[in-house]
């Protein structure tokens, strides 16, 4: 699952999905861990980070991602996989991609989540291993 995930739907994303794309919050982290646990299901999941400081973007601030990911991992024995991000559009795609992918390293993250059908090939220079590339198969959203 891609996107933003309310807690009040985390249940039933567990139910579906084996991969949860974007655990944004301490209240979905729990929800997801505890929902999970209630079924005997292990998901995949990324932590969504707001890689720009966007307003208007859900996402782990940049410096915070440290302190979450033990806390999912720890407290929660979630299995996170690596980061993930949607960089603002702007002219710094390739800064915010480095940014991430030295984060995700750090972390000892083999996966790592970003890109998009505009930028994917930018993205796998910063060793992106999900990308995100709909419309390109899709077409354009109406």
């Amino acid at each position: 699952m891609i996107g933003k995930l309310q807690s009040n739907k985390a249940k039933k994303a567990v139910e579906i999905f084996d991969y949860i794309h974007s655990v944004d919050s301490q209240k979905l982290a729990d929800v997801l861990s505890s929902s999970q646990k209630k079924i005997s299901k292990t998901i995949n999941y990324f932590i969504q980070v707001n890689i720009g400081g966007e307003i208007q973007k859900s996402g782990i601030p940049y410096n915070e991602v440290d302190a979450f990911y033990n806390y999912c991992s720890k407290e929660n024995k979630m299995n996170i996989l690596g980061l993930m991000a949607i960089p603002p559009n702007d002219d710094k795609t390739e800064n915010h991609f480095r940014s991430l992918s030295e984060l995700n390293a750090s972390l000892g993250f083999k996966e790592l989540s970003m890109g998009m059908s505009g930028d994917y090939m930018k993205a796998v220079n910063y060793k992106a291993s999900y990308l995100r590339i709909g419309s390109s198969i899709f077409g354009d959203r109406n």
